[in-house]
């Protein structure tokens, strides 16, 4: 069977890439290894772990703030199995939509491991020990990523575990150790806070989430402090020893001293790696940097011709909608068309409670670049709306240029800015300024005047309400 394009892989990147290249009258095939379509994020990534993220915000809430609002349940409890169990069916029901997408768009899909015969060529090898072969045109490598880990750390998947088992243990850990401070150890340690754990996060730099504006990261170690997750920032893990159920992580911290942290589970997240095992890569010749990441040019073009990347196997943040994005630029580049993508303005999002995101530069990424720019930056605590719902945590700032007004960044914290961050980014398309933001009727009350006023503090000063 020949295609226009194959598709290798089914997450975000892979299955949109498909999905667009068909509505374009391309002939396409998809190659999935696993029995479910939807890659890393939907099956064991950003879907399930959203899932749980908002199961355990709902038994926080009832623990914590339903008497304030005059609602009275007694003593709230848990069925962890249960958030387990809702947590799987949400991935069914959304891999189960991939499947639909597929059979809408009339594209073939192969469940196997696909590798490269030559650069037209791709083996399916299935799981009973068969194989096939299909040709393709042009072939998409959209195989994603996989947990890193330390080279001294054995994951056992037991006590010693990634994100992946994080997401279906049959307990609440007593106290979990994360092993980094980014996205992913915020997230999940979150989860297990909120259903009775002891969470110790330990990070190698001297803040949390380290790439994002530091602002955002001072702010969310204060509120997670005060929610009782424990932070240990500069400390470098040195070991990480099981000893039955206990698990002995020593680092040592800045002033050299060796540290001892002792737990009954520990995640480690200290990053993901492209994964490009199995895919056969030397036999066709294409290109990987020396982070194993297939290198592309401007066009996610590999050095063969007709081979593209994209997603996290390629260079850039790992976010599903980013891949997303290059996945439709690959299918209406090869269908003749003239996509664009911004990589300035790809947000970045901490699903935790308060959500924090961005989008475009940090304010220590201006100072580095030497731009002369303006800020403003407005309180969560002083909007109606944050008072109405007792979220009072975070603010809004935004970073404009000093001498035209554009506006260069945006950076939240705060209730629903996973989806308020979306605003900021429509606005920097169009090259919007502090002003054009700050003169835009809000809705009253709303979270989103933040937005307005912090607009309007980098604009002229002068917020209507701080």
């Amino acid at each position: 069977m020949k295609y226009d394009i194959i598709v290798i892989g089914s997450g975000p990147g892979g299955y949109i890439s498909a999905v667009r290249a068909s509505q374009l009258g391309k002939k396409v095939a998809i190659i999935e290894k696993y029995s479910t379509l939807g890659g890393t994020c939907l099956n064991v990534g950003c879907i399930p772990s959203k899932a749980l993220l908002d199961s355990s915000h709902h038994y926080h809430d009832a623990v914590h703030h339903f008497e304030e609002h005059g609602i009275t349940v007694g003593t709230p409890t848990f069925d962890l199995s249960k958030m387990i169990e809702r947590k799987a069916n949400v991935v069914e029901t959304t891999t189960g939509g991939i499947k639909y997408l597929m059979d809408k768009n009339n594209i073939d899909v192969f469940e196997g491991l696909g590798s490269f015969e030559d650069a037209t060529h791709v083996k399916v090898s299935k799981n009973d020990g068969s194989s096939e072969i299909i040709e393709a045109t042009n072939i998409i490598i959209a195989t994603g990523s996989k947990p890193s880990t330390l080279p001294f750390i054995s994951i056992d998947k037991e006590r010693v575990i990634t994100s992946t088992e994080a997401l279906k243990l049959k307990e609440v850990p007593k106290h979990l150790l994360v092993i980094g401070g980014g996205v992913i150890g915020l997230e999940l340690g979150s989860v297990y806070k909120r259903l009775g754990a002891e969470v110790t996060v330990i990070e190698y730099m001297d803040k949390i989430v380290p790439g994002m504006d530091a602002d955002i990261s001072k702010e969310l170690q204060k509120v997670f402090k005060k929610q009782g997750i424990n932070f240990a920032t500069s400390h470098k893990v040195n070991s990480v020893v099981r000893n039955g159920d206990t698990i002995v992580v020593k680092a040592t911290d800045k002033k050299d001293r060796e540290i001892e942290f002792s737990g009954d589970y520990c995640l480690v997240s200290v990053g993901r790696k492209a994964y490009t095992e199995g895919l056969g890569l030397e036999k066709v010749g294409v290109e990987v940097n020396e982070r194993g990441q297939v290198s592309v040019n401007d066009h996610l073009q590999t050095n063969v011709q007709n081979i593209y990347a994209i997603g996290d196997v390629v260079k850039g943040a790992m976010l599903a909608h980013k891949a997303e994005e290059e996945g439709v630029v690959v299918a209406e580049f090869l269908a003749g068309e003239k996509p664009h993508i911004n990589y300035n303005l790809i947000p970045g999002i901490v699903y935790t409670w308060p959500e924090a995101a961005a989008v475009g530069k940090t304010e220590e990424e201006l100072k580095a670049d030497k731009v002369d720019y303006k800020v403003g930056k407005f309180s969560m605590r002083a909007l109606g709306r944050s008072r109405a719902s007792g979220d009072l945590d975070g603010f809004v700032k935004v970073l404009a240029d000093k001498n035209t007004d554009e506006i260069l960044g945006v950076h939240m914290v705060g209730a629903r800015v996973a989806d308020l961050i979306m605003e900021a980014a429509v606005a920097m398309e169009f090259r919007a300024s502090a002003e054009d933001l700050a003169r835009i009727c809000h809705g009253h009350p709303t979270y989103s005047e933040a937005v307005k006023e912090a607009a309007k503090a980098a604009w002229d000063g002068k917020p209507l309400n701080a």
